[in-house]
Protein backbone atom coordinates (compact mmCIF):
# COMPACT_ATOMS: atom_id res chain seq x y z
CA UNK A 1 0.00 0.00 0.00
CA UNK A 2 1.54 3.48 -1.07
CA UNK A 3 0.68 6.15 1.53
CA UNK A 4 1.37 9.91 0.06
CA UNK A 5 2.94 12.15 2.84
CA UNK A 6 2.50 15.93 2.25
CA UNK A 7 5.03 17.93 4.04
CA UNK A 8 6.69 21.37 4.06
CA UNK A 9 9.94 21.54 1.87
CA UNK A 10 12.42 22.96 4.93
CA UNK A 11 15.22 20.42 6.43
CA UNK A 12 13.35 20.56 9.39
CA UNK A 13 9.97 19.91 8.02
CA UNK A 14 11.58 16.74 5.89
CA UNK A 15 13.26 15.37 8.88
CA UNK A 16 10.04 15.28 10.64
CA UNK A 17 8.37 13.87 7.62
CA UNK A 18 10.90 11.07 7.82
CA UNK A 19 10.39 10.72 11.49
CA UNK A 20 7.03 9.99 11.18
CA UNK A 21 7.33 7.85 7.96
CA UNK A 22 9.77 5.52 9.95
CA UNK A 23 6.69 4.49 12.08
CA UNK A 24 4.28 4.37 9.82
CA UNK A 25 6.63 1.76 8.17
CA UNK A 26 5.94 -0.14 10.96
CA UNK A 27 2.44 -1.17 9.93
CA UNK A 28 4.23 -1.89 6.09
CA UNK A 29 3.15 0.92 4.03
CA UNK A 30 4.97 2.52 1.13
CA UNK A 31 6.22 5.59 1.66
CA UNK A 32 6.53 8.94 -1.10
CA UNK A 33 6.69 11.64 -0.04
CA UNK A 34 5.10 15.20 -1.78
CA UNK A 35 6.65 18.67 -0.62
CA UNK A 36 4.53 21.45 -0.29
CA UNK A 37 5.18 25.43 -0.31
CA UNK A 38 2.61 27.02 2.48
CA UNK A 39 2.08 30.51 2.45
CA UNK A 40 3.93 30.99 5.76
CA UNK A 41 6.90 29.58 3.43
CA UNK A 42 6.30 32.14 0.27
CA UNK A 43 6.96 34.95 2.96
CA UNK A 44 9.22 35.22 5.21
CA UNK A 45 9.96 38.83 5.20
CA UNK A 46 6.46 40.13 6.93
CA UNK A 47 5.61 39.48 10.38
CA UNK A 48 3.09 35.96 11.24
CA UNK A 49 0.63 38.16 12.33
CA UNK A 50 0.46 40.26 8.70
CA UNK A 51 -0.07 36.74 6.68
CA UNK A 52 -2.86 34.84 8.60
CA UNK A 53 -0.79 33.77 11.90
CA UNK A 54 -1.51 30.69 13.20
CA UNK A 55 -1.94 28.11 10.58
CA UNK A 56 -0.17 30.18 7.74
CA UNK A 57 2.13 26.76 7.85
CA UNK A 58 -0.95 24.13 7.55
CA UNK A 59 -3.29 25.63 5.13
CA UNK A 60 -1.99 24.67 2.21
CA UNK A 61 -1.66 20.40 3.45
CA UNK A 62 -4.85 20.74 4.30
CA UNK A 63 -6.28 21.63 0.80
CA UNK A 64 -4.11 18.84 -0.69
CA UNK A 65 -5.43 16.54 2.01
CA UNK A 66 -9.15 17.40 0.86
CA UNK A 67 -8.24 17.23 -2.92
CA UNK A 68 -6.56 13.66 -2.42
CA UNK A 69 -3.18 14.66 -3.56
CA UNK A 70 -1.90 13.03 -0.48
CA UNK A 71 -3.07 11.20 2.04
CA UNK A 72 -1.12 12.12 5.47
CA UNK A 73 -0.05 15.39 6.32
CA UNK A 74 2.85 16.04 8.66
CA UNK A 75 2.84 18.94 10.96
CA UNK A 76 4.16 20.56 13.93
CA UNK A 77 1.43 20.66 16.37
CA UNK A 78 1.89 23.78 17.73
CA UNK A 79 1.22 25.24 13.78
CA UNK A 80 -2.04 24.01 14.16
CA UNK A 81 -5.21 26.27 14.81
CA UNK A 82 -7.05 25.25 17.69
CA UNK A 83 -10.28 23.73 16.08
CA UNK A 84 -9.48 20.51 13.45
CA UNK A 85 -10.30 21.45 9.51
CA UNK A 86 -14.22 20.43 8.98
CA UNK A 87 -13.28 16.63 7.10
CA UNK A 88 -10.21 16.30 8.46
CA UNK A 89 -8.56 14.36 12.14
CA UNK A 90 -5.48 14.52 13.58
CA UNK A 91 -4.92 10.53 13.35
CA UNK A 92 -1.94 10.25 15.08
CA UNK A 93 0.61 12.41 17.99
CA UNK A 94 3.91 10.36 17.94
CA UNK A 95 5.24 10.37 21.01
CA UNK A 96 6.80 13.69 21.72
CA UNK A 97 10.09 15.30 22.17
CA UNK A 98 11.28 18.61 24.05
CA UNK A 99 8.43 20.95 24.52
CA UNK A 100 10.70 23.84 25.43
CA UNK A 101 11.98 26.75 24.08
CA UNK A 102 15.72 26.99 24.30
CA UNK A 103 18.16 30.20 24.06
CA UNK A 104 20.69 29.91 21.83
CA UNK A 105 23.73 32.12 21.45
CA UNK A 106 23.95 32.69 25.45
CA UNK A 107 23.58 30.27 28.53
CA UNK A 108 21.49 32.99 29.88
CA UNK A 109 19.49 36.12 29.66
CA UNK A 110 20.45 39.11 31.02
CA UNK A 111 19.37 42.68 31.86
CA UNK A 112 19.30 45.14 28.02
CA UNK A 113 20.64 41.60 25.79
CA UNK A 114 19.16 41.94 21.80
CA UNK A 115 17.60 39.16 21.06
CA UNK A 116 15.73 38.02 18.21
CA UNK A 117 12.34 35.75 17.70
CA UNK A 118 9.62 36.05 15.46
CA UNK A 119 7.26 34.58 17.97
CA UNK A 120 4.70 37.49 19.65
CA UNK A 121 4.05 35.16 22.31
CA UNK A 122 7.79 34.29 23.10
CA UNK A 123 8.44 38.61 23.07
CA UNK A 124 5.23 39.46 25.45
CA UNK A 125 6.86 36.55 27.64
CA UNK A 126 10.45 37.82 27.44
CA UNK A 127 9.48 41.62 28.00
CA UNK A 128 7.05 40.87 31.27
CA UNK A 129 10.75 39.15 32.69
CA UNK A 130 12.45 42.39 31.70
CA UNK A 131 11.51 45.18 30.08
CA UNK A 132 15.32 46.33 29.53
CA UNK A 133 15.54 43.63 26.55
CA UNK A 134 15.63 44.70 23.15
CA UNK A 135 13.62 42.00 20.94
CA UNK A 136 14.22 41.94 17.56
CA UNK A 137 11.98 40.71 14.89
CA UNK A 138 13.86 37.06 13.32
CA UNK A 139 12.12 34.91 10.46
CA UNK A 140 13.50 32.10 8.49
CA UNK A 141 13.33 28.43 8.95
CA UNK A 142 16.42 27.27 11.81
CA UNK A 143 19.59 27.51 9.83
CA UNK A 144 18.60 31.06 8.68
CA UNK A 145 18.12 32.39 12.08
CA UNK A 146 21.31 31.00 13.05
CA UNK A 147 22.87 32.52 10.55
CA UNK A 148 21.13 35.81 11.52
CA UNK A 149 22.23 35.59 15.05
CA UNK A 150 25.73 35.91 14.17
CA UNK A 151 25.38 38.37 11.04
CA UNK A 152 23.01 40.86 13.11
CA UNK A 153 25.51 40.13 16.05
CA UNK A 154 22.63 39.38 18.21
CA UNK A 155 23.41 38.05 21.74
CA UNK A 156 20.75 35.31 21.33
CA UNK A 157 17.26 34.02 19.69
CA UNK A 158 14.93 31.62 21.04
CA UNK A 159 13.92 28.35 19.31
CA UNK A 160 12.36 25.32 20.16
CA UNK A 161 14.35 22.99 21.27
CA UNK A 162 13.36 20.04 19.11
CA UNK A 163 13.81 21.35 16.72
CA UNK A 164 17.37 21.71 17.33
CA UNK A 165 17.34 18.51 18.39
CA UNK A 166 16.01 16.76 15.37
CA UNK A 167 17.97 18.06 13.44
CA UNK A 168 21.64 17.13 15.15
CA UNK A 169 21.95 20.59 16.17
CA UNK A 170 21.59 20.79 20.06
CA UNK A 171 24.87 22.02 20.52
CA UNK A 172 24.09 25.46 19.58
CA UNK A 173 21.79 25.92 22.87
CA UNK A 174 22.24 27.52 25.64
CA UNK A 175 19.92 26.87 28.14
CA UNK A 176 16.59 25.16 27.54
CA UNK A 177 13.96 27.64 29.35
CA UNK A 178 11.53 25.51 31.85
CA UNK A 179 8.30 26.08 30.58
CA UNK A 180 7.75 28.74 34.53
CA UNK A 181 9.93 31.09 32.51
CA UNK A 182 8.71 30.89 28.87
CA UNK A 183 5.81 28.83 28.40
CA UNK A 184 5.61 26.94 25.30
CA UNK A 185 3.22 27.31 22.47
CA UNK A 186 0.18 24.72 22.75
CA UNK A 187 1.36 21.54 21.15
CA UNK A 188 4.91 22.35 20.88
CA UNK A 189 7.66 19.38 20.59
CA UNK A 190 4.77 17.29 18.81
CA UNK A 191 4.26 16.27 15.64
CA UNK A 192 0.71 15.68 14.18
CA UNK A 193 0.03 13.31 11.65
CA UNK A 194 -3.52 14.91 9.95
CA UNK A 195 -5.80 12.39 7.74
CA UNK A 196 -9.24 12.90 6.02
CA UNK A 197 -12.20 11.56 8.72
CA UNK A 198 -12.84 8.29 8.54
CA UNK A 199 -9.17 7.13 7.64
CA UNK A 200 -7.41 7.28 10.92
CA UNK A 201 -6.29 4.04 10.39
CA UNK A 202 -3.84 4.86 7.71
CA UNK A 203 -1.51 6.49 10.59
CA UNK A 204 -2.81 5.26 13.94
CA UNK A 205 0.51 2.69 14.58
CA UNK A 206 2.34 6.14 14.94
CA UNK A 207 -0.22 7.25 17.99
CA UNK A 208 1.15 7.68 21.60
CA UNK A 209 -1.81 8.00 24.09
CA UNK A 210 -0.22 10.39 26.40
CA UNK A 211 0.98 12.57 24.19
CA UNK A 212 -2.40 12.81 22.35
CA UNK A 213 -3.59 13.74 26.00
CA UNK A 214 -1.57 16.29 26.55
CA UNK A 215 -1.75 17.87 23.02
CA UNK A 216 -5.22 17.95 22.81
CA UNK A 217 -5.59 19.65 26.20
CA UNK A 218 -3.21 22.64 25.17
CA UNK A 219 -5.29 22.82 21.81
CA UNK A 220 -8.24 22.99 23.68
CA UNK A 221 -6.60 26.18 25.92
CA UNK A 222 -5.97 27.68 23.08
CA UNK A 223 -9.06 27.20 21.50
CA UNK A 224 -10.51 28.84 24.77
CA UNK A 225 -12.79 26.13 25.47
CA UNK A 226 -10.84 24.31 28.51
CA UNK A 227 -8.07 26.17 30.38
CA UNK A 228 -8.79 24.20 33.56
CA UNK A 229 -7.66 21.15 31.43
CA UNK A 230 -4.75 22.92 30.13
CA UNK A 231 -3.88 24.20 33.68
CA UNK A 232 -3.68 20.33 34.88
CA UNK A 233 -1.68 19.27 32.08
CA UNK A 234 1.20 21.61 32.42
CA UNK A 235 1.16 21.15 36.17
CA UNK A 236 1.60 17.31 35.09
CA UNK A 237 4.45 18.32 32.94
CA UNK A 238 6.53 20.26 35.21
CA UNK A 239 5.93 17.46 37.72
CA UNK A 240 7.48 15.11 35.54
CA UNK A 241 10.78 16.82 34.63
Amino acid sequence: MLVRVGSRGSRLALTQAEQAAALLRRAGVEIAFVPITTAGDRDRSKPFGEIGARGVFVKELEEALLAGRIDVAVHSAKDMTAEDHEGLVVGAYPERDDPRDALVGAAAISPGMRIGTASARRRAQLLAADPSLSVEPLRGNVDTRLRKLRERGLDAIVLAACGLDRLGLAAEIGVRLEPAKMLPEAGQGALALQVRAGEAELVAEADHTETRRRVEAERACASGDDPLAVAVELKAFAAAR
